[in-house]
Parts: structure tokens; C-alpha cells; sequence
């Protein structure tokens, strides 16, 4: 009998180790992806200044683009002396250009708009997606603890049982 003691004791000890192990695997992995984020986590700031600042390059490139070629067209009319168009074609010209305009603003304004919500959106359902592994990763605690205690129960009861 004390010889089965000891047996089940050393098997005792080599699960509890067993379990420690387990542990710190699982405990090192965490820490290296928490680390790993907070790396990333690190440059966010420098890359949204990138991006900021690529957004306000293309905006001014794409207006130097405009005055450029819109420079370069006046100038080539003028040494072709292309006859002026007549006031009734150019006063519509104008107008519908206007229009076009006009049209165009209230176009990008509501895209922009509807970019602005789709990433507000998207944000709350990060959030939403953040409770719901909070709620999934409780029940999946509480029923690994259910099956614990039943188990413990069931090899208690065989014990009790011999």
C-alpha cells in the first residue's frame, strides 16, 4: 500500500508539473503576441502621419496637375490664334461647367460621408467583436470548470466506490 502511495504521488507531482509547463507555454505566448502588438502599436502614430502626409502630396500634385494643363491649353490657344468662341456658347460653357462642379462636390461630399460611417461602423463592430470573444471566451471557462468539477466528482466517487 505504501508503495501505490508512492507511485501516485510521483504521478501526482509529474501532472502538477505537467500543468505548470503547460502554463508557462501558454503564458509565453501571450506575453510575445502582447509584445508583438505593442510593437506594431509603437509605429501607429508615424504611419498615420505617412499616410497624411501622402494624402495631402496628392491633393497637391493633383492641383498642380490641374494648373498646369489648364495653363498649358490657355497658351496654346493664344499663340494659335484660335478665334474666341461666341458669348452665347462660352456663357453656356460656364454654366454647365458650374453645374458639373457643383454636381461633382455634392458627389464627393457624400462619398466621403458615406466613408466616414462605413469606418465608424466598422469600429463598432470591432467592439462588438471584442465583447462577443469576452463572452465566448467566459462560457468556454465556465464549461471547461463544469467538466472539471465532473470529472474530479466521477473519480472521486470511484475511489469512494473501492
Amino acid at each position: 500500500m505504501v508503495d501505490k502511495t508512492t507511485k501516485d504521488d510521483s504521478t501526482t507531482r509529474s501532472t502538477t508539473s505537467t500543468t505548470t509547463n503547460v502554463h508557462d507555454v501558454y503564458d509565453t505566448i501571450k506575453a510575445n503576441l502582447a509584445r508583438a502588438v505593442d510593437e506594431t502599436a509603437k509605429f501607429q502614430p508615424q504611419f498615420s502621419q505617412s499616410l497624411s502626409n501622402l494624402q495631402l502630396d496628392y491633393i497637391q500634385t493633383t492641383k498642380n496637375v490641374i494648373q498646369n494643363a489648364i495653363s498649358a491649353q490657355k497658351q496654346f490657344a493664344a499663340n494659335m490664334n484660335i478665334p474666341p468662341v461666341a458669348v452665347p456658347y462660352s456663357e453656356q460653357f460656364v454654366k454647365q461647367a458650374n453645374e458639373i462642379g457643383n454636381n461633382t462636390m455634392k458627389t464627393v461630399g457624400i462619398n466621403n460621408q458615406l466613408l466616414i460611417n462605413a469606418i465608424d461602423a466598422a469600429r463598432e463592430n470591432l467592439k462588438i467583436y471584442n465583447r462577443t470573444v469576452d463572452g465566448i471566451t467566459d462560457f468556454n471557462s465556465n464549461v471547461a470548470k463544469a467538466w472539471t468539477s465532473f470529472f474530479s466528482t466521477q473519480q472521486q466517487q470511484q475511489f469512494f466506490n473501492k
